[in-house]
């Protein structure tokens, strides 16, 4: 308890660290209060009715990464899903596209340059997205008060505004605050769900449809999950690099031996998040439109949160984010070259061809058996949960998509707060060792 009050006193006490913190929580206060904000022309109360009769479909998986948004049809209805989605089509389409390839190469001028078309295509996606919800709606009997077309036109304005406003926050964020603003928006969304949980919970107790041994097999589910979820994400291959002897000027610096770590999960939460927003786009299209198409009523069901093809899909497409992800992060070849420039090698390794053929090796071989472990559990936790019965808030609580999403942005953001408090000389949140270490595996 003191060494954690310690930690809270050495973070305040660093001006740049706690403007950064204090940043970080004025936006996440303003996430929440937009997320109460309703479109003009909703009738609450059917609306609420809506949402109990389908907490446990696509509307209920949609409103947990909404926080809670799209129960209340708020500007922040879609929440940051349609700039993922932007930013995922961007970067499949910049491996095929050889100007995208070429800016993506540009440094920091092409990176703003890409940021800039996803946002131009997160402006297309998500009126797509608010046009589609608000027929949705204005299908549901008595939840709109006028739904006419100036009804339409206000809703669509509305909630695109208010996903191009998250997308701002969630750079402000990253820029001037602690952690990746995006993941945290979809963090603060899943943890606002918790207490709607726990009531349900608590409902099912009181009324006997919910067995308590079951309740605490459940739990002990959710404890060795979170244990999993840490040692994969803390996990990483560590490599010799030897620095050959340099002489500057006058002074001979001798040989160095360091290592390049190689984590299990090179890229994070980031398969999960674009994985659970490639598979919801087209199914919330399908549920929208599905009332006249029937071919697309079939496909949102079969796209719905925990149905077989849903959940092959959801696995595949983890496994494949991972790769992909991984590659764009931690190419061989630049290592390798990056690696040659400043005189570094791997011991009985040739600089140069060999250096990056071994390097995509070891990657091919740790990424694999890692995006494996990752779809492994991000599946089993929904599987098992759905078996035991659990009621539909917490069994989206602690399915395997919200715990690693919820695990993953919290260890990415004591990083980055280590990091600054041992910077300057504090203790972080481990005393024994001063930091936040990685499994050697």
């Amino acid at each position: 308890m003191a060494a954690g009050t310690n930690i809270v006193a050495n973070i305040f006490r660093i001006p740049e660290l706690r403007r950064r913190v204090l940043f970080t929580l004025l936006m996440i206060l303003i996430v929440r209060v937009g997320s109460y904000i309703p479109v003009p022309g909703i009738n609450p109360v059917a609306l609420e009715r809506l949402f109990t009769q389908t907490t446990s479909g696509l509307l209920g998986f949609l409103d947990l990464f909404a926080g809670g948004a799209l129960s209340r049809f708020t500007v922040f209805a879609l929440g940051i899903m349609p700039y993922i989605s932007a930013s995922i089509i961007l970067q499949l389409l910049t491996v095929v596209i050889p100007a995208l390839e070429r800016l993506s190469k540009e440094g920091e001028v092409g990176r703003k340059k890409i940021q800039q078309i996803s946002r131009f295509a997160t402006v297309v996606i998500a009126a797509i997205q608010a046009y589609a919800l608000t027929v949705f709606m204005k299908s549901r009997p008595e939840v709109i008060v006028n739904p006419g077309l100036g009804f339409t036109i206000n809703a669509i304005i509305a909630i695109t505004a208010g996903t191009l406003f998250l997308m701002w926050i969630g750079e402000q964020i990253t820029e001037r605050g602690i952690g990746n603003g995006i993941s945290l928006i979809i963090f603060v969304g899943i943890v606002a769900r918790i207490p709607v949980a726990f009531k349900q919970v608590y409902d099912q107790l009181k009324i006997g449809e919910l067995n308590p041994i079951i309740l605490i097999v459940s739990f002990g589910i959710f404890i060795g999950i979170i244990a999993f979820v840490i040692l994969e994400q803390q996990g990483q291959r560590r490599i010799p690099i030897q620095h050959a002897k340099k002489v500057i000027g006058r002074k001979v610096y001798s040989a160095q031996a360091t290592y390049l770590p190689f984590k299990i999960n090179p890229s994070g939460v980031i398969p999960i998040i674009f994985a659970s927003s490639l598979l919801l786009f087209p199914a919330q299209i399908a549920q929208t439109l599905g009332a006249r198409v029937p071919a697309l009523e079939r496909l949102a069901v079969l796209l719905s949160p925990g149905n077989a093809l849903y959940l092959v899909l959801y696995a595949l497409l983890i496994i494949f984010f991972t790769y992909f992800y991984t590659q764009i992060q931690m190419n061989p070849i630049d290592i390798a070259d990056n690696l040659k420039k400043v005189g570094g090698y791997i011991p009985g390794i040739r600089p140069g061809v060999n250096t990056s053929t071994y390097l995509q090796r070891v990657l091919n071989r740790i990424v694999l058996p890692g995006s494996i472990f990752l779809a492994i559990i991000a599946l089993i936790p929904t599987i098992i949960q759905r078996w035991l019965g659990l009621p539909p808030a917490m069994a989206y609580l602690m399915g395997g998509t919200s715990l690693l999403i919820m695990v993953g942005v919290d260890l990415d953001t004591m990083k980055q707060i280590e990091s600054h408090l041992l910077m300057r000389h504090y203790d972080g949140f481990m005393r024994k060792g001063g930091k936040l270490r990685g499994r050697n595996l």
